[in-house]
């Protein structure tokens, strides 16, 4: 295969293309979101989310019902439950996260143990079926994804404020509580509409790694949401690629290709890569140890 035919081969294909749209609209959505959840260091709450949507899953399933409504409902639940206990100052965000969290997920493996199989949609929830995208999951991406981006942009500078520092942003009259809310529902719709190109498990990836990346790279919030949506974009673009061309696992073959991404980005960013800092100590080392000038 000549490298024309591998940029172009998967085009020609009408299931590839619904694919490229979905996992490059999903990846432009999440390196967005994912700069507030990478600013107000809670990353954690990604794989909480995406987690406690697996009891509104298995139920979904045990009742034959839409696995991705009943995803949603859970994981929403559980992010407003979050939001609103974390109100309590003498419980850290992550703590609150955490018992949540961990009770989600063990009801979602009660709820799964009561089945005698599981069926490929529930695999499907897991690990992700972007290749089985149809025409109207394309479209739905498009209009929640701009939906996503428009909240979170319109809002960039409260949530911002109150990553920063939530006491002096209540102090300042910012509704906290309700920007919570509103952080906490657009992490969870953004996890909901990535679960078909990476599926449960590996979501926490196209959420924070293409903002992590692009947060080595620049300080200036417009700067890291628009590398991050790019990191984003290109990284869910080149691993379909590499899935189609070897025959790998897509949502897999994604988040690889993002990692990739996010270690190229961590030694080589020019001022807090691994190289840059290197090269400080070693110009900080040759400063001590230069000889003083004769007098």
């Amino acid at each position: 295969m000549t490298f024309l035919e591998f940029l172009t081969d998967p085009w020609q294909l009408p299931f590839m293309r619904r694919a490229f749209a979905v996992a490059v609209i999903t990846g432009l959505v999440c390196g967005v979101v994912g700069v507030y959840v990478v600013l107000r260091g809670m990353a954690f709450i990604g794989e909480a989310v995406s987690h406690s949507a697996f009891p509104g899953v298995a139920l979904a399933y045990a009742f034959q019902g839409n696995l991705l409504l009943g995803g949603a409902l859970a994981g929403l639940t559980t992010s407003l439950l979050i939001a609103l206990v974390s109100q309590n100052r003498r419980l850290k965000e992550d703590t609150v996260i955490g018992v949540f969290f961990s009770c989600a997920f063990g009801l979602g493996i009660v709820l799964v143990s009561t089945q005698d199989s599981w069926s490929t949609d529930l695999s499907s929830f897991l690990f992700g079926q972007v290749l089985a995208v149809g025409p109207e999951d394309v479209w739905t991406a498009a209009g929640l994804g701009a939906v996503l981006v428009t909240v979170v942009l319109l809002l960039s500078k409260e949530l911002v404020a109150v990553s920063l520092d939530r006491e002096t942003a209540r102090a300042a009259g910012l509704p906290v509580m309700r920007l919570d809310l509103i952080l906490y529902a657009v992490v969870t719709a953004t996890i909901v509409m990535s679960l078909e190109a990476v599926g449960n498990i590996l979501v926490l990836s196209l959420l924070i790694t293409p903002a992590a990346a692009a947060r080595m790279l620049t300080e200036r919030l417009w700067a890291m949401t628009l590398l991050a949506s790019l990191l984003g974009g290109t990284g869910a673009l080149a691993g379909l690629y590499v899935s189609y061309a070897y025959d790998l696992a897509a949502g897999g073959s994604i988040v690889c290709v993002l990692t990739l991404l996010f270690t190229v980005t961590w030694c080589l960013a020019p001022r807090h890569g691994l190289l840059a800092r290197a090269r400080r100590r070693g110009g900080d080392v040759d400063a001590h140890t230069a000889p003083e000038p004769a007098h």
